[in-house]
C-alpha cells in the first residue's frame, strides 16, 4: 500500500507527524508532499519531527488569499498524484491546502482519508474559511478519522456513513507526548531567564484582525497592571496585520515579551509552564489538557466544545472586559488549573497507530 500525505502549515505538520512515523513503524510506504502554505513555520516543524518531503509545491506568496492558495495547490498537485500513484491521500484538519488536495484526489479517483474529521462550529463564516473547508473534505473522504465521539456524531448527523468514520483520538496528543519527553531548550535567551508567572498568548484568526485584536492587546495590558508578578509571552504570527497591531500596542510594555513564532518544542514546554494561556488557536485548545494548563479561548464559538466541557477551556471572545475578568479569576487561584477540570478528552496518544491500522484494513 502507498500513502501520500499532503499538508502545508505548522499545525498540520504537528498533527501529521505521528501518522507518518506510524507508517514507518508499520513499514508502510508513505510519501510526503508539502504545499508550503506557510513556508517558514512549516519548515521548523519538518526539522523538529525529522520529516523530509518527497514533493514540495512551494505555493506560498506574500499577502496570499485562500483562493489563490487553493488554485496553486490544485494546479501543482495533480502531476504529483499522477507520479506517486497513491492508494490513499491523507489530509489533516481544515486548511485550504487540505481542501484543495482532497478535491484534486477526488478528481483523480484516489481515496481520501481525513485526519481530525468532524469538527464543527455550525457557522460557515466562523472560522472562515476553515469551517467550510472541513465540511467539504468530509463529503470527499472515504475515511473520516474523528478525534472524539462528538466529532463522529457530527459526521453521522451530516449523513456520513458509519463505516466511513473511526474515532481515533487526536494526533496532537501523540505529538505532545513525544515532545515533552525532551528537555526544554529555548533559543531566545529572554525565555531562559524568565521568572514569576507566565501568561502565554497567541492570536491570529482572521475574525480577530483589526478591532478585536486591539481589544486583546489592551486586555493584556490590563492584566499586567493587575498582576505585577506576571509576564506575558506573545509569539507573534507572521501575518503583517497581526504584527503591526501587536507591535504598536505592546512593544513598549516592560512585562510583555514579543517573540517570533517559536519552535514547537519551545512552545509546548511554555504551555506546560504557563499559569494561563490566552489563545484563538484551535490546536491550543487540544494541547492545553495534555500539558495541564487551562486556556481562555478568544473566540465566540469553538469546534472543540470538549475542551470547554472538560473544564480546560473557556470561551471569552475578544471582549477586553471579559478577557480581563476571566484571566483575573484564574490568576487569583492558587492553582492555575480549574478545580473541576476532567481527564484529557482528546485521547491517549495512540491516534497515529489507529489511523495506519485502519488504512491497512
Amino acid at each position: 500500500m502507498r500513502i501520500l500525505t499532503v499538508f502545508g502549515t505548522r499545525p498540520e505538520a504537528i498533527k501529521m507527524a505521528p501518522v507518518i512515523h506510524a507508517c514507518a513503524t508499520a513499514k508502510v510506504e508513505c510519501a510526503v508532499c508539502v504545499t508550503a502554505q506557510h513556508r517558514e513555520m512549516l519548515d521548523q516543524m519538518l526539522a523538529v519531527f525529522g520529516i523530509r518531503p518527497d514533493y514540495d509545491l512551494n505555493v506560498m506568496q506574500e499577502n496570499q488569499s485562500p483562493l489563490a492558495v487553493a488554485a496553486r495547490v490544485m494546479e501543482s498537485l495533480e502531476p504529483v498524484i499522477s507520479a506517486s500513484k497513491p492508494d490513499w491521500l491523507l489530509v489533516q484538519g481544515d486548511t485550504t491546502s487540505a481542501f484543495a488536495a482532497a478535491f484534486v484526489a477526488y478528481h483523480q479517483r484516489v481515496r481520501v482519508g481525513h485526519v481530525e474529521a468532524g469538527l464543527r462550529t455550525q457557522d460557515k463564516w466562523r472560522p472562515f474559511p476553515e469551517e467550510m473547508n472541513r465540511r467539504l473534505i468530509s463529503m470527499l473522504a472515504e475515511m473520516n478519522f474523528a478525534p472524539t465521539d462528538r466529532a463522529a456524531k457530527s459526521l453521522l448527523a451530516e449523513g456520513v456513513p458509519g463505516q466511513k468514520i473511526l474515532v481515533t483520538g487526536n494526533t496532537v496528543v501523540d505529538a505532545l507526548h513525544a515532545i515533552l519527553q525532551r528537555e526544554p531548550c529555548y533559543s531566545d535567551a529572554r525565555l531562559r531567564s524568565l521568572s514569576g508567572r507566565i501568561v502565554l498568548v497567541t492570536a491570529h484568526r482572521r475574525e480577530n484582525l483589526g478591532v478585536p485584536l486591539e481589544q486583546i492587546c489592551l486586555a493584556i495590558r490590563d492584566i499586567l497592571q493587575k498582576f505585577p508578578d506576571v509576564t506575558a509571552v506573545f509569539p507573534v504570527h507572521p501575518n503583517p496585520s497581526v504584527g503591526e497591531m501587536v507591535e504598536r500596542l505592546l512593544a513598549k510594555e516592560s512585562r510583555v515579551l514579543l517573540t517570533a513564532p517559536l519552535a514547537y518544542p519551545e512552545f509546548a514546554h511554555l504551555m506546560k509552564r504557563a499559569a494561563l494561556i490566552l489563545s484563538d488557536s484551535g490546536g491550543v485548545q487540544e494541547e492545553a489538557p495534555s500539558v495541564g494548563t487551562r486556556v481562555l479561548v478568544m473566540r465566540d464559538v469553538t469546534e472543540r466544545p470538549e475542551a470547554v466541557e472538560s473544564g480546560w477551556a473557556r470561551l471569552v471572545g475578544a471582549s477586553r472586559e471579559e478577557i480581563v475578568r476571566r484571566a483575573s479569576e484564574g490568576l487569583h487561584r492558587q492553582s492555575p488549573n480549574l478545580p473541576d477540570a476532567g481527564p484529557n478528552p482528546f485521547g491517549d496518544g495512540k491516534a497515529g497507530e489507529r489511523i495506519v491500522r485502519a488504512l491497512l484494513g
